[in-house]
């Protein structure tokens, strides 16, 4: 179908969102054109501001708009662990959960030979460079529970291991409220593996 040129450019600019196909990028352009012009151009401002004053913390690697982020800026937070996690959404999970009260560490990304992406491309070294602080005695490797995220894991722990900073890996398995009969073998497999004693 033919649209007019600035609606077409829209709906090209809707489809290279992830997740986000044809027939969905022209319901979201016809949304954007029944807004409130008001409520437009603050959706406009909101992407601009977000693009423009958004940054890595220069410790963590976390987005913030401030440098040291909030978590690494915070006394109070345990300085001894350091959660090492794929990408800024997985603090943002972890914080959710209220628990952890150490620091993070994001790699942006993870260990893939397939897509050409190899331990110098993410963030391991600034990683390195943090541990050889003394006050950190536990790394907690939060990576996914895929083949990229096991590599990863796996390639940062033989490089700390020998610096005797303990190692834990989060647990993988079935999720609160999931049934046997519908988990895979490797999440079964993950589960056996991190059982414990009751």
């Amino acid at each position: 179908m033919h649209y007019p040129e600035p609606i077409s450019k829209l709906i090209d600019s809707f489809t290279k969102l992830p997740g986000i196909g044809p027939k969905t990028a022209v319901r979201l352009a016809f949304f954007v054109l029944n807004m409130k012009e008001d409520d437009v151009l603050d959706f406009g401002r909101n992407l601009v501001n977000a693009k423009r004053k958004l940054t890595h913390c220069s410790v963590c690697g976390h987005i913030t708009d401030k440098d040291p982020c909030s978590i690494c800026s915070d006394g109070h937070r345990d300085q001894s662990v350091i959660c090492v996690v794929q990408d800024p959404k997985d603090v943002i999970a972890m914080e959710r959960m209220r628990e952890f009260s150490g620091l993070y560490h994001v790699l942006h990304g993870a260990i893939s030979p397939v897509d050409g992406i190899g331990p110098e491309d993410i963030s391991v070294a600034d990683l390195l460079k943090r541990l050889q602080d003394e006050t950190v005695q536990e790394l907690i490797l939060a990576t996914n529970p895929n083949i990229e995220g096991e590599a990863t894991s796996m390639y940062i722990s033989r490089l700390v291991k020998p610096t005797g900073i303990k190692i834990t890996r989060i647990a993988h398995g079935l999720p609160v409220g999931g049934d046997l009969e519908y988990a895979d073998e490797i999440t079964l497999s993950k589960a056996m593996e991190g059982r414990r004693e009751l």
